[in-house]
């Protein structure tokens, strides 16, 4: 009997997906067995949440479940995803890459000539521009998945856009390019060729394998510290030009609105912001030792500092911030909590390298007013009842 036991084991047989369902055994060419794909275990259950827009038909989001994981790299699997117009299905063997407008040499790049150039790998963070969109408008998010779930972290891996360019030779009289995606809409952004020119990547990989669909597969834009809009998915064409756009994106959506009526756009950069995600909404705890840990991140470079407040900001302590703090990812801070029982309202508070400290929601109020749904990054809150539900205040 044991014997045949090890046999089985051997052989990988009855190994189970999150579903319940053996996953697909494959014998290879030397009859070895293995699993066509690795999976997770049946007791893991983590999900993004996913949110179409009914009045928009082939557009959604899904989002990052920040209190179930751990450390700063968001798997693959569970980085968040927006799409306006669906997903396109794209042969990475027939697609292509049009580079022209204001350059000298305009080309066509196949994935193979982009492959080609050196590599380079680096952990960034990318954030919807409309990320807690509800918590700024007062349509309160109950959970740290719906009100922070349009930010990731992950590692990127492509050509650096400068080296391409390199080899075309951008004209002086260029000041903007236009990136425009292969999916239904078209969905095209203006960039400042200034960033073109600095850390933009034309990126392939994410985390050790090629770009999920979701995430622009085979090709899409990566601006380090802008907003998620900018960094083009199923990238096709890159046009430079004197002028931007003004496309739909950037005029009509991901503007800020003052109390003047006057709208506020290309605003490219991600403020620093934090958040507690654990404990935080929908968890329930007991009096006793905990762990507040949580996420900060900054557009403008590194994150320097992070303060944990159980009171409600009457007071403040510094939090520890765990090695290495990369600039224009997201770093992970902790802090130990002895937990009384008593009600408590638990919030963090980040500082970045420019000096710049995270606000709160009365401060951003005061100079947008109510009217502004993109790029808010106020401190968020989270009560702690006497039967320790955790909610949103």
């Amino acid at each position: 009997m044991k014997k045949e036991r090890r046999r089985f084991l051997a052989l990988g047989a009855g190994v189970m997906t999150g579903s319940g369902c053996k996953a697909p055994i494959e014998k290879s060419e030397s009859g070895a067995h293995m699993r066509a794909y690795g999976e997770r275990s049946p007791h893991e259950n983590t999900v993004r949440v996913i949110r179409e827009l009914t009045k928009s038909p082939g557009t959604g989001s899904s989002r990052t479940p920040h209190a179930d994981l751990f450390g700063t790299i968001t798997p693959s699997a569970l980085h968040f995803e927006r799409h306006h117009s669906g997903v396109p299905s794209i042969d990475p063997a027939k697609h292509e890459l049009l580079i022209h407008g204001l350059v000298e040499k305009p080309t066509v790049f196949t994935m193979a000539d982009l492959k080609a150039f050196p590599s380079f790998s680096r952990i960034y963070f990318l954030e919807c521009g409309g990320n807690s969109i509800g918590d700024q408008s007062g349509n309160t998010q109950p959970d740290v998945q719906r009100s922070h779930g349009l930010l990731s972290c992950t590692e990127w891996t492509g050509v650096p856009l400068k080296t391409v360019l390199r080899e075309l030779g951008v004209k002086t009289e260029a000041k903007w390019m236009i990136a425009e995606g292969a999916d239904a809409g078209r969905m095209a952004r203006s960039i400042p060729v200034e960033k073109t020119l600095d850390d933009a990547l034309l990126a392939y990989g994410q985390n050790g394998e090629a770009l999920r669909p979701e995430q622009g597969y085979p090709l899409r834009l990566l601006l380090p510290g802008w907003e998620g809009n900018t960094n083009v998915k199923w990238l096709h064409r890159l046009e430079f030009a004197t002028d931007p756009a003004m496309s739909a994106k950037e005029t009509g959506y991901y503007t800020e609105l003052g109390k003047d009526g006057k709208a506020q756009i290309f605003t490219f950069i991600m403020e620093a912001r934090s958040v507690i995600t654990r404990p935080s909404g929908g968890h329930t705890i007991t009096p006793g030792f905990h762990e507040i840990t949580g996420l900060a991140w900054t557009g403008r470079g590194r994150i320097t500092r992070v303060e944990v407040s159980a009171d409600g900001g009457k007071t403040w302590a510094d939090a520890a911030l765990q090695e290495p703090v990369l600039p224009l990812a997201v770093a992970r801070f902790r802090m130990p909590w002895e937990w009384d029982g008593k009600p408590a309202v638990l919030q963090s508070r980040c500082t970045d390298e420019t000096g710049y400290l995270q606000p709160t929601h009365d401060e951003i109020i005061e100079v947008r007013g109510h009217f502004s749904n993109y790029h808010y990054n106020a401190i968020k809150p989270w009560r702690v009842a006497a039967d320790g539900k955790v909610t949103h205040v």
